[in-house]
């Protein structure tokens, strides 16, 4: 899940490339409820992390793009998006710095965002868009990066459309072509739990959040040792994590318990570490997919 805006109203959106880097579909859901399937990928920037979107719909309300160079240190600005899959939710903060990465300028800024708030706009005082949340620094207070609005301008004009699924399988390739010196991962058979919306019962907004951020903080630790081979290290992150989760749910909120505790319970019943990590994961995946569905038809 993530976040985007529109730049034109015949069915332009702009959001960050990883939010939908790797997915050979995608939906795009209005403030209305009303959902388009994202018809191609008219552009996007790797450098940037920006992707331009197009979807069947007419007559949208367009957001304006401010000029971004006229940006300094102090200014007001106001953070729009879903941030662990809360909708709508509008921060506010301060641009702290203008930082130049390499060959990248970025917006460092106080406003608070989370995961599921990348790909969303970050507005001045005149509701004009400065830039795009797209990255939080772990270990910091409020220390979170955006790219500035200039970037977007680029790819309202050169365009080379693509369909997700071309652009999901060429990204799978290079992936394929960058880890072939890496070391050999096994193949594993994925057993991801389908979960129906009954497993939230009794849980409230807080033990959402705290599913959400803990399976986050989980795989962002647990799958890069898993890449390099560390398979066992991998399997004590996720489930440590799991347990942590299942202690700090409130007895009322059973049904994520019990799902965790069955990854776990998987996990030790086999032999090889690189698999006892994939049955946690595997657990983790499924409370994903019931949060996200659940997250999408809350009624309101």
């Amino acid at each position: 899940m993530g976040t985007g805006f529109v730049v034109r109203e015949n069915g332009w959106v702009v959001t960050n490339l990883h939010v939908i880097a790797g997915a050979d579909r995608a939906v795009v859901t209005f403030p209305n409820k009303k959902s388009f399937p994202v018809i191609e990928v008219l552009s996007s920037s790797a450098a940037h992390d920006l992707a331009l979107l197009r979807v069947e719909a007419r007559g949208l309300p367009v957001l304006k793009l401010a000029d971004s160079e006229k940006v300094r240190p102090g200014d007001a600005i106001v953070a729009i998006g879903h941030p662990l899959g809360l909708e709508d939710t509008v921060s506010n903060g301060l641009v702290s710095a203008v930082r130049q990465l390499g060959d990248l300028t970025a917006l460092q800024i106080s406003a608070p965002i989370a995961p599921g708030s990348s790909g969303g706009p970050l507005l001045n005082e005149r509701a004009e868009v400065i830039g795009v949340a797209t990255a939080i620094l772990r270990g910091g207070q409020n220390l979170n990066l955006g790219v500035p609005a200039k970037y977007i301008q680029p790819l309202l004009v050169n365009q080379a459309p693509v369909t997700l699924a071309s652009l999901a399988a060429a990204a799978r390739v290079k992936e394929a072509n960058e880890a072939s010196d890496g070391p050999p991962l096994p193949k594993i058979m994925r057993h991801v739990p389908h979960h129906e919306l009954t497993v939230w019962k009794g849980c409230d907004e807080a033990a959402l959040k705290l599913v959400a951020h803990g399976i986050s903080e989980a795989i962002d630790v647990g799958a890069p040792l898993y890449n390099d081979g560390n398979f066992a290290a991998c399997y004590h992150v996720y489930e440590g994590a799991a347990l942590d989760i299942e202690r700090r749910l409130p007895k009322t909120c059973k049904g994520p318990q019990q799902a965790l505790a069955a990854g776990r319970k998987q996990a030790s019943k086999l032999d090889e570490s690189s698999a006892q990590a994939w049955a946690i994961r595997d657990a983790f995946d499924g409370l994903t997919g019931a949060l996200v569905r659940r997250l999408t038809l809350q009624p309101h």
